[in-house]
């Protein structure tokens, strides 16, 4: 499932987007329909201009019927009425999104224990690092999330301590309950205060597993994200 939301906060209307030849929000429709790792690929939109520009196109797409105030709780509205037992959410702004990634996600669920997972990728530039636009995410030893922050984590304190930076990429998986018992809870104090939402998780005691992907290409969160995205385009 692919939450899309038109009026983007940081960047409005950045799914209708061109992007090379296409839309930012078809061209991640496409890639994640391409990888045929699912038996369906469903964009969920409060906005008639994305669901016409899915459907138009052969695409799938469904209108959510209340305000949401993330994309889990617009896929989790969609998610009742679908049987499945695993279900992911591809974020509309991840055009680079590839079959590998994916399917190393969907292999954590073969451990009981995971009820979540996502994927992170390493940051190197210092100017990312710093910049609250990216995401970070701090690991145990067993690859479980810490915490996800806008801020630098783990903060160098020590200069010579070695430390790989993780930024987190907004691809999930839920077991279907799991989902569901998300938008149960009310937004909690972490989600609200850095704007993240899987921190609704790590407050409710329910661990992410985190799995570290090749580079995923940008997320366009911002009118530079799409500069970034366009220069990986014309190169490819």
């Amino acid at each position: 499932m692919i939450p899309a939301r038109y009026d983007a906060t940081r960047f409005p209307a950045k799914l209708m987007q061109v992007l090379g030849d296409k839309t930012v929000i078809r061209r991640t429709y496409d890639a994640t329909k391409a990888t045929g790792l699912f038996t369906q690929v469903i964009v969920i939109t409060d906005s008639k201009i994305i669901y016409d520009e899915i459907t138009l196109h052969g695409g799938k797409a469904m209108m959510s019927r209340k305000q949401h105030e993330s994309g889990s709780d617009r896929i989790a509205e969609a998610a009742e009425e679908i049987n499945a037992d695993i279900i992911v959410n591809v974020q509309g702004d991840t055009p680079f999104v590839k079959k590998e990634p994916l399917d190393k996600l969907l292999q954590q669920f073969n451990d009981p224990s995971v009820h979540v997972a996502s994927m992170m990728q390493v940051l190197t530039n210092q100017a990312e690092i710093d910049d609250p636009n990216f995401v970070k995410v701090a690991v145990d030893k067993k690859m479980n999330a810490l915490f996800f922050s806008r801020s630098v984590i783990p903060y160098p304190r020590d200069k010579e301590a070695p430390v790989v930076y993780y930024e987190h990429i907004g691809v999930y998986g839920f077991r279907k309950k799991t989902l569901l018992d998300f938008t149960k809870w009310p937004v909690t104090p972490l989600e609200a205060a850095e704007k993240i939402e899987c921190l609704r998780y790590l407050e409710h005691g329910v661990s992410l597993r985190m799995i570290v992907v090749d580079y995923m290409g940008v997320e366009i969160d911002t009118p530079d994200d799409l500069i970034r995205a366009e220069k990986i385009i014309s190169n490819q």
